[in-house]
């Protein structure tokens, strides 16, 4: 990168960081493009949240089906694992293409066009008769989709800062929230009526009213002249000055590496609930929406009691101390430390580590975004990639042992429990910027 680029993206980066870190809003003057959208406040909410909640409702729907995709299919479970697992690693990868891309023409063109693929694949998976191929459309599903995620966050760059961003992602896991309650529900549901490639109909249909939906309410909010020149090399360069800054690339670590613990949950407990535990599908259903209420009670605790009261920085670190604790109490459990142990203490376990993820999850990504104004688009690619690829990593990890066992899930989720808290403490040193430090040398690589 030319050495004046990478003194503009370091510049943009350091010259906010005293006035973000007080979660002080930082505006310039409002564009009428800007004011227009603040003006549907709550429909802009609507339609980010639907974006965001297709994620888990193509995660969550498909994972009552599970054991039955591997039966139907004749394939291991590792195997049909490797079914998340592509979809996850498509939404990573696609956020590198499609976040650059929105900063370059706008977020319009390239959500619309990611939402009709979407759909298209979505509706071949339904006819998969293997599961190679199978596989192969969920990458492609996953791809797609990534255009929904990574936009969504950009537009909420694009239209706050500060503590109303914060406040913004916790409101938008309320919204983002209700999937992974429902979605479950409705995959152990249509399982009682027709097979697994029922649930992948169903989101078709929901992909298709979605893309109507975005095309009919959300302008654009990205106005031409802050738009990116340049091609790939150009969002290259932008991504590589956005990594040299240490404290940015300590936010995107830490989430990445507690959404993994998240992901690890996800992809596990279909099997742990159902396969070790022997509850139905309905049961697990109503298991995983509870755990969902709960990170949506917390994140909301988050954006309207502790946001502005209470630092970013210091409600982040609570949310990594309980998944900690949660997670070492699922390994012991799993390990039989404390003898045999039925399924509600385990349930109980998983349901904190779940909740937990309320007060993690909104704050890194508000952390990380508000470091970047400049290029909320490649910025919000970095952190759904790095979310999504260790996501991607930690599926397959879960199952190394078997169906029958859940110690594995619990070292997963230790683990990454273990990296995310070093990453932050290494990487982000809250407590430089609580002193008053957060000047062009704390934010320096």
């Amino acid at each position: 990168m030319p050495e004046s680029g990478q003194k503009t993206t370091q510049g943009h980066i350091t010259e906010r960081a005293g006035t973000l870190e007080s979660g002080t809003a930082t505006h310039g003057p409002a564009t009428p493009v800007v004011t227009a959208a603040r003006r549907t406040g709550l429909l802009v909410t609507l339609v980010l949240g639907g974006l965001t909640a297709l994620p888990p409702l193509s995660m969550d729907m498909y994972l009552p089906a599970l054991p039955e995709v591997t039966g139907a299919l004749h394939a291991p479970a590792a195997t049909v694992q490797l079914t998340l697992t592509a979809c996850l690693t498509g939404m990573a990868l696609g956020q590198l293409v499609v976040g650059p891309m929105s900063d370059k023409w706008g977020r319009r063109r390239p959500l619309l066009i990611g939402m009709i693929v979407y759909v298209l694949a979505t509706a071949v998976c339904a006819l998969a008769p293997t599961a190679e191929l199978l596989i192969g459309f969920r990458l492609l599903q996953g791809l797609a989709g990534a255009a929904g995620i990574v936009i969504a966050r950009a537009v909420v760059r694009d239209l706050y800062d500060g503590v109303e961003m914060a406040r913004f992602f916790s409101t938008l896991m309320l919204i983002s929230g209700v999937a992974p309650i429902v979605a479950p529900l409705i995959g152990g549901q249509i399982l009682r009526f027709t097979d697994w490639r029922g649930v992948f109909y169903v989101l078709t249909v929901i992909g298709i009213l979605l893309t109507l939906v975005v095309h009919r309410f959300l302008h654009e909010t990205l106005p031409p002249e802050r738009r990116h020149e340049g091609g790939v090399g150009q969002a290259l360069r932008t991504m590589k000055g956005l990594l040299a800054d240490r404290v940015f690339t300590g936010y995107t670590l830490t989430g990445g590496l507690a959404f993994a613990a998240l992901f690890a949950y996800i992809s596990a407990s279909p099997y742990v609930i159902q396969e070790i535990y022997g509850a139905s599908p309905q049961t697990f259903s109503l298991l995983f929406g509870v755990n969902s209420v709960g990170l949506v009670v917390v994140g909301q605790i988050n954006g309207k009691l502790l946001v502005g009261r209470v630092s970013l920085d210091k409600a982040l670190g609570w949310g990594l101390g309980v998944i900690l604790l949660a997670a070492l109490a699922l390994t012991l459990m799993t390990t039989g430390v404390f003898g045999e142990t039925g399924l509600v203490p385990v349930a109980a376990g998983l349901f904190v580590l779940m909740s937990a993820m309320g007060l993690t999850l909104p704050n890194t990504n508000a952390q990380a975004l508000m470091r970047t104004p400049h290029a909320a688009g490649s910025a919000s690619a970095l952190l759904g990639t790095t979310s999504f690829l260790i996501g991607a990593v930690a599926s397959p990890l879960v199952g190394i042992a078997g169906e029958h066992t859940a110690v594995p899930m619990a070292v997963v989720q230790l683990s990454c429990a273990v990296l995310a808290a070093v990453c932050f403490l290494t990487l982000c040193r809250p407590w430089q910027r609580t002193r008053g430090s957060a000047g062009p040398r704390a934010t320096a690589a």
